[in-house]
């Protein structure tokens, strides 16, 4: 299979047991079954299809989720987002794995989504190494990148006193990570400085604001 090219065409995003359709079994017993915002990440664009087409097939505009991708730096998805341009490339190869690309993908459908957040790789550290002291296990860029969209999302329903829930994928395992996002060495060589963005996600989780 053409993983980049025909990723949206792999599952039945109608049903037949999809992420999208799992997702909302799960919250079927939640307070908040139909939650705010559906958070992922893109790296062929499957994961998000898939969800945009449910979200919108089986859900009245009125009450389905808003997706929003969050990109990694040196991805194109953000800027595609608003441009529209499908010939922009980043020249430059990301460092957060499993999502973000330099190119736009086949599979990436612009219309299924309601926005794209860039984060900061910096900031996806920070979030992946903040997830791990709170679950006591590592995760990877692409769930740090995920948690940082959410947090703020978090934030800003907080402001505005909007109530609702949020759903986003820890994605990936942190292990295969020791080397380079858990170490500070590699953080160095990369000239990342992950403080500033783990002390506002530290104060987020006291005070609701990031």
């Amino acid at each position: 299979m053409d993983q980049f090219g025909r990723a949206e065409q792999a599952t039945d995003w109608r049903g037949n047991n999809n992420i999208a359709e799992s997702i909302f079994q799960q919250l079927i017993h939640e307070k908040y079954s139909v939650p705010r915002y559906i958070v992922v990440g893109a790296g062929t664009g499957g994961t998000s299809a898939t969800i945009g087409r449910y979200i919108r097939y089986f859900l009245l505009n009125g009450d389905r989720p808003e997706l929003i991708v969050a990109d990694p730096e040196r991805s194109v998805f953000f800027d595609y987002f608003r441009t529209g341009d499908d010939t922009l490339t980043s020249g430059m190869s990301g460092r957060i794995e499993g999502i973000g690309r330099p190119r736009v993908e086949p599979s990436f459908i612009r219309d299924v989504i309601d926005d794209v957040m860039r984060v900061p790789d910096a900031a996806s550290i920070a979030g992946l190494r903040f997830i791990e002291g709170l679950l006591g296990k590592k995760v990877g860029g692409s769930t740090g990148t995920n948690v940082f969209a959410v947090f703020k999302l978090i934030s800003q329903m907080i402001q505005s006193k909007t109530p609702g829930s949020i759903v986003t994928l820890l994605c990936d395992d942190g292990e295969r990570y020791t080397d380079t996002y858990y170490s500070d060495r590699w953080l160095q060589e990369q000239h990342l400085d992950i403080a500033p963005y783990l002390s506002r996600i530290e104060q987020f989780a006291e005070t609701g604001k990031l």
